[in-house]
């Protein structure tokens, strides 16, 4: 992701030296605008801004950016400034300019380049910008900075200032590349250098075309060579005599549209093979039609002539062109985008892209990019989920959502008439082709079978009925047993033993699994991890959480998280004793014995599994230690307290519970839960299944 620090520092022209780089390099390149290329504009980036649906402005992004990912080596992600001008329709996104590209750089896991240009001739601004721009950006996603327009023209601000005007130009400059690379910020080594760009007044020269364009003024003469450069401009009032010392090459001549001497004396120099940049005539004088028809006529006379007629603009005009600014090349310039790719790509250290890019990295999945893995998985699967709490409003709402963004097909359990009462109240409309059954009408079809699966336990035709009609979480259970449906969630009124209990008694655990457990998934800030166990087991022996263990690390592969599994402790490795950590260290070896393809370790303290620096010191040979991705308590009253401490503390979207072990998917919800919970419940289902 290529982040300038401010407008005008040459961010596009980097783009596309980085992505002509890597094309001479042989790799296949896409670029991506966020924002463009999803096609969301500036009123509806508002809405969602206003409406706090932030979460949905990302993963809008994250889907259009993952179209174009699959068919290319590199994606160079342009990243957003802060807009100069109150004109400007993205000004006023400006205070969320940092929190954009610092969620995003998390939510796509990609790589930062970080792109400013040298401010004045003081080293230390320069630094600072640098450092407050990296603001918030782990270190680990920095791929370095790139410095441009190095030895370029500064005002006595230390401004960089190109003007057309060369009485304008004073001698200063901005730093040099030997100032910069010396910076303590690249000699420490912790933030690369990837290159720096040398001012190139050669890359800056409009065609007078864009020059005209960006001051909204009319071409006067058509069939004329609009695509010559400006290389400066001349403010021209002198007579003949003193004028022919401007007549060069690349000029821009500006003058009153009455000074007919001036328009002869510029046709008479293209005649004789000088090829100004063009003509401006400026104030509200009638056009002299006969001297340029004179000038034109029969001549194969090719000057661009403009005409700014609005009187009352002529002065403040004049005046624009000393702080013009043009930013960006326009698309089709080809001729000037060739010379800034080549430029560019040479001054650019690519070889410690490469390097960086291509090194074995560990991966992570960002909580953005899980969300959205998570919704087309479901809506590939085409699954049908049975929810028994149908007239509770967040899982009816939950319901309609999921059928609007065909996520899965919902089959609500409860009285028809209160279930339309529930939605009216709540305002909202229930699709014609969402499935609505009274468990008293059907409860009646499904009593032989439940007789006949607990005659075990004393279960009678009475009983059977009177619990499928009363208990719609039993009778959701009888149709999963069925495969009426492919799975079931509930949770949002009534106890997770509620939920488990008839799952346990018809649908069973897998073969092979000793038991059921959880997982949830915590959405940190910078990837998902995978807890478990934390809502079923109080206390697993050492064989049960081995399987916990090893379930949970399949279930955070079928959810793309490679697992990697922390096996939580009070101590790391041999430093404690007890029965509670040789519990842990036995756990830890039968998943060796019996799955020897899990990377697996422990015991681990928590922080030794998450954080990197800890790793080192306590850890340094851990195959796991620093970059878990799944974590296994010992018991369940550690890892419930410390999911709800992760949780509000740092204010993480936890998932779950999933339950694992059952012969078919069976997911319990907090009593809490959000619509978006319920969603995303349905959708981890759905994935199960």
């Amino acid at each position: 992701m290529i982040i300038p620090t401010e407008q005008g520092v040459g961010s596009s022209a980097i783009r596309l030296g980085i992505n002509h780089a890597l094309e001479q390099h042989g790799y296949s390149v896409a670029n991506f605008h966020p924002l463009r290329d999803s096609n969301i504009s500036s009123h509806e980036l508002r809405a969602y801004m206003i409406e706090n649906r932030q979460q949905d402005l990302i993963e809008t992004i994250i889907q259009n950016f993952e179209r174009v990912r699959k068919s290319v080596d590199f994606m160079l992600i342009e990243g957003i400034y802060n807009k100069i001008g109150n004109t400007n329709e993205l000004a006023w996104f400006n205070p969320y300019v940092e929190w954009f590209n610092n969620t995003l750089v998390r939510a796509l896991m990609g790589y930062v380049i970080l792109v400013t240009r040298a401010t004045g001739d003081k080293l230390d601004k320069l630094e600072e910008s640098i450092t407050l721009s990296l603001n918030g950006i782990s270190h680990e996603f920095v791929l370095g900075v790139i410095v441009t327009k190095l030895e370029a023209p500064i005002d006595e601000y230390g401004r960089v200032k190109f003007s057309f005007l060369d009485e304008d130009s004073d001698g200063k400059k901005s730093l040099n590349h030997e100032q910069v690379a010396g910076s303590k910020l690249f000699q420490d080594g912790k933030i690369k250098l990837l290159g720096t760009t040398t001012w190139n007044e050669d890359m800056m020269k409009p065609r007078v075309s864009d020059l005209m364009h960006a001051l909204n003024i009319p071409l006067l003469v058509e069939g004329t060579d609009t695509s010559r450069r400006v290389k400066r401009i001349s403010l021209c009032s002198r007579g003949i005599n003193n004028l022919l010392e401007d007549l060069k090459p690349g000029t821009l001549l500006v003058t009153a549209i009455d000074r007919s001497d001036i328009i002869v004396a510029s046709a008479l120099a293209e005649a004789k093979g000088t090829k100004l940049a063009g003509l401006l005539l400026t104030a509200d004088y009638n056009i002299p039609q006969e001297t340029i028809w004179f000038c034109y006529e029969g001549q194969n006379n090719k000057l661009p002539v403009y005409a700014n007629q609005d009187h009352r603009k002529t002065l403040s005009f004049i005046l624009s062109l000393r702080d013009l600014e043009l930013r960006g090349v326009p698309s089709d310039d080809y001729e000037r985008i060739e010379l800034i790719k080549h430029e560019i790509s040479e001054s650019l250290d690519i070889a410690a892209i490469e390097a960086k890019l291509n090194h074995e990295v560990t991966k992570k999945m960002s909580p953005a990019a899980f969300r959205y893995m998570l919704l087309k998985k479901a809506q590939n699967a085409h699954k049908r989920i049975v929810l028994p709490e149908g007239d509770e409003p967040r899982t009816l709402k939950a319901a309609i959502h999921c059928h609007d963004k065909k996520i899965a097909d919902c089959i609500l359990l409860g009285n028809i008439e209160k279930i339309h009462q529930v939605a009216k109240a709540n305002g909202l409309v229930i699709p014609q082709d969402i499935k609505i059954f009274d468990p008293l009408d059907i409860a009646p079809a499904y009593v032989d079978q439940l007789v006949e699966l607990r005659k075990s336990k004393g279960m009678t035709p009475e009983r059977a009925l009177e619990t499928l009609t009363t208990d719609v979480n039993f009778l959701g259970t009888m149709m999963i047993y069925n495969n009426e449906v492919d799975g079931l969630v509930s949770g949002a009124e009534n106890t997770t033993a509620a939920t488990v209990r008839p799952a346990l008694q018809v649908v069973k655990t897998k073969p092979g699994s000793s038991l059921v457990s959880s997982v949830f998934f915590m959405c940190m800030e910078e990837q998902v991890l995978v807890y478990g166990d934390c809502a079923i087991n109080p206390d697993p022996n050492a064989e049960q959480l081995a399987d916990i263990a090893i379930q949970s690390a399949d279930t955070a592969a079928q959810f793309n998280i490679e697992p990697r599994v922390a096996m939580i402790s009070y101590s790391t490795g041999t430093s404690g004793t007890g029965a509670d950590v040789e519990k842990v260290k036995q756990a830890t070896a039968l998943v060796r014995e019996k799955r020897p393809d899990i990377i697996i370790d422990g015991p681990l303290q928590y922080d030794a599994a998450m954080i990197k620096d800890v790793a080192d010191k306590k850890a340094p040979n851990s195959p796991v230690a620093g970059k878990a991705t799944v974590c296994i308590f010992p018991d369940l009253n550690t890892g419930n307290t410390t999911y709800k401490a992760v949780q509000r503390s740092a204010n993480v979207l936890s998932i779950g519970p999933l339950l694992q072990g059952l012969n078919k998917p069976v997911n319990d919800l907090s009593r809490g839960a959000t619509v978006d919970d319920i969603v995303y419940t349905i959708a981890i289902t759905a994935i199960q299944s």
